[in-house]
């Protein structure tokens, strides 16, 4: 663990995504006191930027300066806006505080740094003249005067909604900022005679409907132009102050990255989520010189995040589309993971792979926007039993699924008799899931999706009626054990994980000649293998 100071931090995270950034900062960090709240995690820390840079499922990092409850809406809009801004308005020295603490945790020293020392001693003068009577009355005057003027609304003017306020970013600027030149890369606040700044605002839930994040951003703004003496600045700030206020708490930080942490700088060409590919990949309990598969690997952001994570396994990608496979070999060649994944083309419900020769499986089955997947229902069985037979008993399988794909997969996973999932017992075997909705006795799945699975913990659906879960019985090996609701931005996704218990009746290799001796060939070659399926 490092050596700094201890510290309170947040980090935005994916809805859903929460519990898993929880663990990691627990594991990674060692942190205390964490909290999860929907869209944060809340922590303490005695890290270094260093060590907090090396968080793989939060978004975007920040010192935490204050968080209280939400901020009473009623009264006035002037009322509200005072009650805002004195949640974040200080006076100059608790800024000289913080503004040390950024720089502790970049490794600035302030003795050395001359501008450093100019900004202190202009917010020391500053705090001098907070002492002076006439100059706090004058100060007074002022504030109440740009109050008054950002409280006036035209009879014609309407809130936007709390939905799109919510997303919402409200960034501070003036004709000034040309003033302080761009420092690329680096990070914290910078030697410049004057510290700029920018205010980044969201607002949602009730107090949306009252201000908008403009008019609160336009609030703070001013206020610390005032306080503080500083110049605001959209493009390149030495500081930014994030706020949010919705209907749980009021939260102020300042982020201490300028790019988010999902950003990957060893991914070259994107596709799903890092932080989604990195959760799904902690699911799989990757150990040193296992095999891992992704037999849908599409650009390959699975296999990439697993093999930066843990390096010491190795991974295969197979994927049907070429120019899919291309942009895989592409971004592993930018990460320089040649040596650790291998590809080769091959599709999914016929893999030229022995059986029982993974420890994990984990697989983002396409949803059938991006890539027009007409048939993934109709396939799902198919799918299933390919990964299960490549699967070794006691290995992993890690799926993220689309809602319509969640649905029937929990439909495989509910046994009560009765009718089939969709309520016609003559129902074609595409609709009936080829038979994996029939329990042992004959009957079929419970069709009412009422309870559907517990998230962020063990599947509350397994075995809800009397019989025993249906991928089990069908398959006699797949052990249903987790279920995570998440969000892809426009859209929500499950993530399921299973184990595999027991041997598949199925011992079929693929048609590979090499690897109908039942083993692998050695990993290392950085070429794309195009095997017949």
């Amino acid at each position: 663990m490092s050596s700094a100071a201890s510290g309170r931090f947040f980090c935005t995270a994916g809805r859903g995504l929460e519990p898993f950034l929880a663990r990691e900062v627990r594991a990674r960090l060692g942190a205390t006191e964490v909290d999860c709240v929907s869209g944060k995690v809340f922590f303490r820390a005695a890290a270094g930027l260093g060590e907090l840079r090396r968080l793989r499922s939060g978004e975007r990092l920040f010192l935490l300066l204050k968080k209280h409850g939400p901020l009473p809406v009623s009264g006035s809009r002037g009322k509200i806006l005072n009650e805002i801004k004195s949640l974040v308005i200080e006076d100059p020295k608790y800024w000289l505080d913080i503004i040390s603490v950024l720089r502790k945790l970049h490794g600035h020293k302030g003795k050395t740094d001359n501008g450093s020392q100019e900004n202190t001693l202009a917010l020391k003068r500053k705090s001098e003249e907070e002492t002076n009577t006439a100059s706090k009355r004058q100060k007074t005057e002022q504030v109440r005067a740009i109050v008054s003027e950002e409280c006036q609304v035209g009879a014609g003017e309407t809130c936007e909604s709390s939905d799109r306020m919510s997303r919402q970013e409200c960034w501070i600027e003036s004709s000034t900022s040309s003033e302080f030149p761009s420092r690329g890369s680096g990070e914290g606040p910078a030697a410049s005679e004057e510290l700029s700044f920018r205010v980044s605002c969201r607002c949602s839930g009730a107090i949306a409907r009252i201000l908008t994040s403009q008019e609160v951003g336009r609030a703070i703004g001013t206020a610390m132009v005032k306080q503080c003496g500083w110049h605001a600045d959209l493009r390149d700030p030495d500081l930014e102050i994030f706020v949010h206020l919705n209907d749980i708490q009021s939260v102020v930080g300042i982020p201490l990255f300028r790019l988010p942490l999902a950003n990957r700088e060893y991914i070259r060409t994107s596709g799903l989520r890092s932080t989604v590919a990195w959760a799904m990949a902690s699911l799989a309990e990757i150990r040193a010189g296992a095999l891992v598969l992704d037999p849908m690997c599409g650009l390959g952001t699975i296999l990439l995040e697993a093999a930066k994570e843990w390096p010491e396994a190795y991974y295969w990608g197979a994927d049907i589309s070429d120019s899919q496979l291309e942009g895989a070999d592409g971004n592993i060649r930018a990460a320089c993971f040649m040596d650790k994944i291998e590809l080769l083309k091959a599709s999914v419900k016929a893999l030229p792979l022995p059986s029982e020769s993974f420890d994990s499986v984990i697989s983002d089955i396409p949803f059938g926007k991006k890539f027009k997947t007409t048939s993934d229902a109709q396939l799902l069985p198919d799918i299933l039993q390919e990964m299960q037979r490549v699967l070794r008993v006691g290995g992993t399988l890690v799926l993220l699924l689309s809602q319509e794909l969640h649905r029937r997969m929990d439909g495989l996973t509910r046994c009560a008799g009765g009718d089939l999932a969709d309520g016609d017992s003559g129902a074609a075997p595409a609709q009936a899931l080829d038979g994996l909705t029939r329990c042992a006795e004959g009957a079929s799945a419970d069709g009412d999706s009422g309870a559907a699975p517990s998230v962020y913990g063990n599947s509350s659906s397994l075995a809800q009626g009397g019989g025993e879960p249906i991928i089990y019985r069908h398959f006699g090996s797949l052990l249903p054990e987790d279920v995570y609701a998440i969000s892809l931005g426009k859209t929500d996704a499950f993530i399921h994980k299973y184990r595999k218990v027991s041997a598949a009746g199925s011992s079929r290799t693929g048609t590979g000649s090499c690897l109908n001796t039942g083993t692998l060939p050695g990993t290392g070659s950085s070429g794309l293998k195009e095997l017949e399926s």
